[in-house]
């Protein structure tokens, strides 16, 4: 079981040496694998559907990484990506890559992470890499999206500060985009509730975009995290958020649109929702607003009118969110029970 994470943790904790064949140093050789891990993620063209045939060809993300370009290219691979590949090897020190990971305070999740998000993991081709800042929590299982237009009108702000921090009073983590207008007053208004949020980047964890939400960003950082499956320094890119909407939608068991045009980029992250088997719940609005034309839509076309908070805790079943929190309190130590139990907890949830 690979454990990039959880093996920093360990790293950081200790100001002794670290003996090879100690406990931490086993788990600093466990974290190592996690550059090759980065190294693939530094490639564009290699997603998750070509990583996973070639750890299945190779045996290891670190075989695969090390293999010769001719096993490459019998692994499936392309001649362009052969040589992408060999060439990034060539030029980029791994090592130096991953220290700066670690310098800068980011970690690193991957597929074989056991604290991998769960919900995520379920995904049709879930990213193999997540850089986040911050904390990554059990309890953030019970998640819902709350997205929707940059242009927020007075009415959709309204609307989205009483849902966020409905959800975070019930113990739901808000999940969202750090964009202006929804985005941003959905993650301000579960922080001001005392709940937990989580913002999804089409950039590097290391920057922040919008320059103006650097205190927002902050503050999820310690009531959250903030989270990419981009490499460290690759910039806010228009053609980079759509993708990341898969994540917000992926790591949430619900996605709330509150507002949004005929183009905005909140209907991909309800047709990502529809396609994960996620609820997808939409705000009515004003027929002339431009701003409710594509929620106005959704609720045409099936999705659920969403005219009470309390209809997604319903809806979800998590109306005794306090309950499950008290069973995953209360974990037995015994292994097999605590997994029996988490996935009796999961059922519920």
């Amino acid at each position: 079981m690979l454990i990039c994470a959880k093996s920093w943790r360990v790293l950081v904790s200790t100001n002794q040496p670290v003996d090879a064949f100690s406990p931490a140093g086993g788990a600093a050789k466990l974290s190592d694998l996690c550059k090759y891990w980065v190294g693939f993620n530094l490639i564009k063209g290699i997603g998750a559907a070509r990583l996973r045939r070639l750890i299945d060809y190779f045996g290891s993300v670190e075989a695969a990484w090390m293999a010769p370009g001719q096993s490459l290219l019998a692994a499936g691979l392309n001649q362009k990506l052969v040589e992408n590949l060999l060439l990034l090897r060539s030029d980029v020190a791994l090592d130096r890559v991953w220290e700066r990971i670690q310098e800068s305070g980011i970690e690193v999740l991957t597929w074989e992470d056991e604290t991998y998000p769960k919900r995520l993991i379920e995904i049709d081709q879930p990213p193999p890499v997540l850089y986040f800042r911050g904390d990554l929590l059990p309890e953030d299982d019970w998640a819902v999206a709350v997205v929707g237009t940059r242009r927020i009108t007075g009415y959709g702000r309204q609307v989205a500060d009483e849902i966020s921090s409905f959800l975070a009073h019930n113990g739901i983590t808000v999940i969202s985009g750090l964009a202006r207008g929804v985005d941003s007053v959905a993650h301000k208004s579960a922080l001001d509730a005392g709940g937990r949020s989580l913002a999804v980047l089409g950039n590097g964890v290391d920057q922040v975009y919008p320059p103006e939400h650097r205190q927002l960003a902050d503050a999820i950082v310690q009531h959250g995290a903030l989270i990419s499956d981009y490499p460290l320094g690759t910039p806010p890119d228009s053609v980079n958020f759509p993708p990341r909407n898969r994540i917000i939608s992926g790591l949430s068991q619900a996605v709330v649109i509150v507002e949004a045009g005929e183009r905005s980029g909140a209907l991909i992250t309800a047709n990502f929702a529809a396609e994960q088997g996620r609820d997808v719940f939409a705000v009515p609005g004003n027929i002339n607003a431009p701003q409710s034309k594509g929620t106005n839509r959704l609720i045409q076309q099936g999705a659920n009118p969403l005219l009470d908070p309390q209809e997604i805790l319903e809806m979800l079943n998590l109306t005794q969110i306090v309950e499950h929190r008290a069973a995953r309190a209360a974990l037995p130590v015994d292994p097999t029970e605590a997994r029996l139990l988490g996935v009796i907890g999961r059922e519920w949830a």
